[in-house]
């Protein structure tokens, strides 16, 4: 008789179970701090929902992609995303299409939240990922499940460990008809602990030649939107699994190896969504309070140079603004630089941040 490493080569596979009395007071308070952030929300203008939807879907996209050590362009990403919302300013530079299709995907999974997640469904957000056909400098199979055996490996050559063996290749179709149906159909389970179960039973199957890991994301977006009750998303978990990525991998190699009982993993993952709420609640606090900060100075005639230095103030410029740098940052005169800065002086914009006469530093008054 083989030994069993893995879940999915357990006998009660794949009837996960999970602690709901451990878990119902971190589902209560998770649930609690959504609620409340997405009433924050609503409270928005239009313009200010759609900035968040971007932003919030742009550190998604980003951070799911870093989290495999796919570097995708943030300048890009985010201008292809405005673009696509109809947003205002939207930049001016043009993603790859690796980074569109990476957009795609999750665009379609939120804003088509309560589709039915079918098999069709999964091919064509795998074909998005690997547009070329390519994976790290090699062909793979995109759009359909893998042919051979599938190993999570890290190390050298020749000191490889292996993490994980995922089920053989014969048994995906049926792996996955399971899997849908408790997707579509099942409608018993808490909504923050079925994506939390879905993207564990999702790795676990393993069914494409690469991208299962940002697939399983994609699919916990569509569920946490479902669960939320919105076809936007305003926070990104996966920038939370980015910052305890060491974390997340060990927990989840801790699921697979063990029994049904997944209650660790859930644990780990709603803390990671009250992360990622409070993470974006800040985000919306500064940007309220730039935009206030922005209308009180509105009436004031600005120069492109001093609206460039005061959106760098209100983002954290981390060093001290002397005339120097205004110089250097603008490409202007001495002259001009401190003819620029009196005149934010005058208005009342900005002020002198000490400093002897031959060093001084500005700041803006708020």
């Amino acid at each position: 008789m083989n030994q069993m490493f893995y879940i999915w080569q357990r006998k009660d596979w794949p009837h996960f179970t999970w602690n709901m009395e451990k878990l119902l007071p971190l589902i209560y308070d998770t649930t609690r701090k959504i609620a409340f952030f997405l009433g924050k929300v609503s409270s928005l203008d239009n313009s200010l929902q759609q900035h968040t939807f971007a932003e919030a879907l742009e550190d998604e996209i980003i951070s799911s992609s870093s989290i495999e050590n796919i570097i995708l362009d943030r300048d890009s990403v985010r201008s292809s995303l405005l673009a696509r919302l109809g947003v205002e300013d939207a930049g001016l530079k043009h993603s790859d299409r690796s980074a569109e299709g990476a957009i795609n995907i999750v665009l379609d999974a939120v804003t088509n939240c309560d589709s039915p997640l079918t098999k069709e469904r999964l091919f064509g957000w795998h074909v998005e990922l690997f547009p070329s056909g390519m994976s790290e400098g090699r062909r793979i199979i995109t759009g359909n499940w893998r042919q051979g055996s599938m190993f999570v490996v890290s190390g050298e050559m020749g000191k490889e460990i292996i993490h994980y063996e995922a089920p053989p290749a014969d048994r995906i179709d049926e792996e996955i008809d399971k899997f849908l149906q408790f997707i579509n159909e099942d409608d018993e389970v808490n909504p923050l602990i079925k994506a939390a179960v879905a993207h564990v039973w999702f790795v676990t199957i393993h069914p494409f030649a690469d991208g299962n890991g940002r697939t399983a994301r994609t699919i916990t977006e569509m569920l946490l939107a479902r669960a939320d009750g919105t076809s936007h998303r305003y926070y990104s978990l996966s920038s939370e699994i980015m910052n305890s990525r060491k974390e997340y991998y060990a927990v989840l190699e801790y699921t697979q190896k063990n029994t049904m009982d997944i209650t660790r993993f859930i644990e780990y993952f709603l803390k990671a969504i009250q992360n990622a709420v409070g993470t974006s609640e800040r985000k919306l606090q500064s940007t309220l309070e730039k935009t206030k900060f922005w209308d009180s100075i509105r009436t004031y005639p600005l120069n492109e140079r001093q609206m460039k230095i005061i959106n760098m103030l209100e983002d954290g410029f981390e060093s001290k603004l002397t005339t120097k740098k205004w110089e250097k940052i603008n490409k202007c005169s001495h002259s001009t630089a401190l003819r620029d800065i009196k005149d934010l002086i005058d208005k009342g914009i900005l002020i002198e941040d000490g400093g002897n006469s031959k060093n001084t530093g500005y700041m803006l008054i708020k």
